[in-house]
């Protein structure tokens, strides 16, 4: 799926894509990864992608694992952007959020049931201060709701909002 990030340094709408990742080499911890996504992605009723800049696609900017438990419910099992589109010194804009919305996305098209269009995940921090902090972010950014301990949900009507913005509408990103 074909998006657009934004370049900090030079402000740029930058064409990038979402792939499958089941032919990359995919991001680990001995790449400077928090998760493996090599391991992970092996687990049953997984499908992973890689957000990939057009003009360098052997770097990975974001990976994405979405999994469908008990073969009717979405959700978004690990999530992560590369290091480089991290902190103040970040490369690339709108990383997670193309992601994110690609979760969604995928959501409506496998969900069944009363499922269809809502995106489940956890929020799972060492430190609890970083886990509140994940959550306060996810709920801002992208109208995450929290349910129960660490657990999130995206409803359906925020989720199409998402994807009109990160996926649909993604030439207005700036």
């Amino acid at each position: 799926m074909n998006v657009k990030v934004l370049r900090i340094k030079d402000n740029k709408v930058v064409d990038a894509e979402i792939v499958n990742g089941s032919k990359l080499d995919l991001p680990d911890v001995h790449k400077g990864w928090r998760f493996d996504f090599s391991k992970h992605s092996k687990e049953n009723n997984t499908f992973t992608y890689a957000l990939i800049i057009k003009s360098d696609p052997t770097t990975i900017q974001g990976c994405l694992i979405y999994k469908m438990r008990d073969k009717v419910e979405p959700y978004m099992a690990y999530i992560e952007i590369a290091s480089q589109n991290k902190g103040k010194e970040k490369e690339f804009e709108n990383v997670a959020g193309c992601l994110i919305a690609y979760a969604c996305r995928l959501s409506f098209i496998l969900g069944e049931e009363h499922y269809m269009g809502w995106l489940a995940f956890d929020v799972l921090e060492e430190k609890e201060e970083d886990q509140i902090k994940l959550m306060a972010l996810y709920s801002k950014k992208y109208k995450a709701h929290r349910f129960g301990e660490t657990t999130m949900l995206i409803k359906p009507e925020d989720g199409e909002k998402l994807i009109e913005k990160f996926l649909e509408n993604n030439l207005n990103i700036k």
